[in-house]
């Protein structure tokens, strides 16, 4: 998924509950949807910057050398930008893009 796209907030939002639990009836249920989502996510972004920033490794044994790659720097502070995982799980919890179910009313 393209979570660089998403219009999910940057800042604290106050979310209404009633919205927010209003496919499971059940705000906890609702909150461990959306618990298990952002991790989805923030296992996907983490995967991500880290293959981006593989691209920059040096490997070397001097400890007194640091470098410094301005490419690295932008890629980094980009990901730093955006929304928290949990945001753009709470995004797509209240658009319904969400799919979950519960096997045990099934």
């Amino acid at each position: 998924m393209n979570y660089k796209e998403t219009k999910a907030a940057v800042t604290t939002v106050t979310y209404d509950k009633d919205a927010i639990e209003a496919s499971t009836d059940n705000i906890y249920e609702a909150i461990s949807i959306i618990a298990k989502r952002a991790t989805q996510i923030n296992t996907d972004l983490k995967k991500e910057l880290i293959e981006k920033l593989d691209e920059f490794a040096t490997y070397n044994d001097s400890l007194e050398e640091v470098f410094e790659n301005k490419e690295q720097i932008e890629v980094s502070k980009f990901y730093e930008k955006l929304p928290k995982p949990t945001a753009i799980a709470v995004e797509e919890w209240l658009e319904n893009r969400v799919y979950h179910r519960n096997p045990e009313t099934e």
